[in-house]
């Protein structure tokens, strides 16, 4: 079965994860803690990865399924059919995940905007990236294979 993107309502990722499982819907809703400020303290929080965005392995033909969620708004779509994502790249999201929050050290001084890396360390070790930018406290790395943007904390 192939794992398809579905888009939501806003806020309603977990939920909608939750409701599908229950259904008998293999889904992965990328989880990851996060601190927020709250008036009077700060507080850990687990937040999904990717906004409005959960996953889905589902049968072609128990594709409306999903939309007995109430959570659920439409499939993702990318070059007019549904977005259709690697077995291999959510293996990666959660080998990513299992990590935790070990910070990921790559030197890039010596490369410019534009130039094409192999990392050699952190989650995603062995991919090809290109740098798209270089500020005073990140690297901004465009991870062609998985078509993510990667944000590297210098």
């Amino acid at each position: 079965m192939k794992w398809y993107v579905v888009y939501t309502k806003p806020k309603w990722e977990k939920r909608a994860a939750e409701q599908l499982t229950r259904l008998g819907v293999n889904c992965y809703c990328p989880m990851i803690q996060k601190i927020v400020q709250r008036s009077d303290r700060k507080k850990k929080v687990e937040v999904p990865l990717f906004n409005h965005y959960i996953f889905v392995q589902i049968a072609e033909k128990d594709r409306n399924m999903v939309f007995l969620s109430p959570g659920v708004e439409r499939y993702l779509f990318w070059l007019g059919k549904h977005a259709i994502v690697k077995d291999k790249e959510i293996e990666t999201i959660k080998e990513w995940l299992t990590i935790g929050d070990t910070a990921t050290e790559i030197s890039v001084m010596q490369y410019q905007i534009g130039d094409k890396i192999k990392l050699h360390s952190g989650p995603f070790c062995e991919q090809n990236a290109f740098i798209k930018d270089i500020t005073k406290t990140h690297y901004i790395l465009i991870l062609e294979s998985l078509g993510y943007v990667l944000k590297v904390k210098i």
